[in-house]
């Protein structure tokens, strides 16, 4: 019991260092742009190479956790399909029409999804502490990805489709759906059970519209290799893995906002990487998204017991 304590104190870390994890797949995606790959491509490589190896291992090692009940099967559609295949498609979509820093706004609508559809399914309370810290947390987006400093110094933000405008919120919904179907497939799967069924799912959604000679001819150049490597490994099987697990032991609308620590991380990896200008709003926007961690990760043990079921 001692141990178990012990990890749900834990658990707000684990969501911190997937968002980091996720924050850095920028590295990887423009590398594999570069190198010919379209978005959906993309989302198809760090998924499939991530359910190969996933399935690979529990295949050899330990079969059990590949175990489930036929009539669960709607837990993953939902957390792969509905969620992560969903919110991937409609944010390429939402760039492609709009601009990326408004597409990355609407993405991060999704703490507000969570927040309102745990009330209602969760019966989770929603506090003064809870709304300070999202709204610390978009506030910090808006200003990392440099929405602000446009709207008040007059810069054009480009043509802005009611199509992309409702796209970008449908990225948000779907982002939020993994918190969702993922804290009831918890109640009765282990963690790697959850992640290995929800890439499946998302591989075979998107198999279809990938796999061809366009996409196996990418990989003459074998620069490739390390990108994907990275993309599987760093920004999509580890991150997951975390991602679930903190939510075990954390209320689903606390992970939400604690992932803010993805655009936070992705600001530091385009001055490191990319030699980006930081500017006065990002550095704002990295101090509010921080600001939300610190609120959200001093819960206490009670609250966590309450919000979340027991191994």
């Amino acid at each position: 019991m001692g141990f178990k304590r012990r990890l749900k104190g834990f658990a707000p870390i684990f969501v911190i260092m997937a968002g980091a994890c996720w924050g850095v797949i920028g590295v990887f995606s423009k590398q594999l742009t570069g190198l010919g790959f379209s978005p959906i491509q993309t989302v198809f490589l760090r998924f499939g190479l991530a359910t190969v190896l996933l399935w690979l291992y529990f295949l050899v090692f330990d079969r059990a956790k590949l175990k489930i009940r036929l009539r669960d099967i709607w837990m993953f559609f939902g957390t792969g399909i509905l969620s992560l295949a969903l919110f991937s498609t409609l944010y390429f979509t939402t760039i492609r029409n709009t601009t990326l820093s408004l597409a990355a706004v609407l993405l991060y609508t999704a703490p507000c999804f969570v927040m309102l559809m745990s009330a209602i399914f969760f019966r989770e309370k929603i506090g003064l502490r809870k709304i300070s810290a999202l709204l610390l947390a978009f506030s910090g987006c808006v200003f990392t990805t440099g929405l602000f400093e446009a709207l008040i110094g007059g810069k054009p933000l480009g043509f802005i489709s009611l199509t992309g405008i409702l796209t970008g919120i449908g990225s948000g919904f779907g982002y939020a759906l993994y918190s969702i179907f993922g804290t009831v497939a918890l109640k009765k799967y282990d963690t790697v059970t959850v992640t290995a069924y929800t890439f499946l799912t998302v591989t075979l959604a998107l198999s279809p519209f990938c796999l061809g000679k366009e996409f196996f001819a990418l990989f003459r150049d074998g620069t490739a290799v390390p990108s994907a490597a990275g993309i599987t490994l760093i920004s999509t099987l580890l991150p997951y893995l975390l991602y679930t697990k903190g939510l075990k032991h954390t209320a689903p609308g606390n992970a939400s906002v604690l992932a803010f620590s993805e655009p936070l991380v992705a600001t530091l990896a385009g001055l490191v990487f990319f030699r980006e200008r930081l500017t006065l709003g990002g550095a704002v926007g990295m101090l509010l998204i921080f600001a939300s961690i610190i609120i959200l990760g001093n819960n206490k043990t009670a609250e966590l017991e309450n919000a979340t079921p027991e191994n």
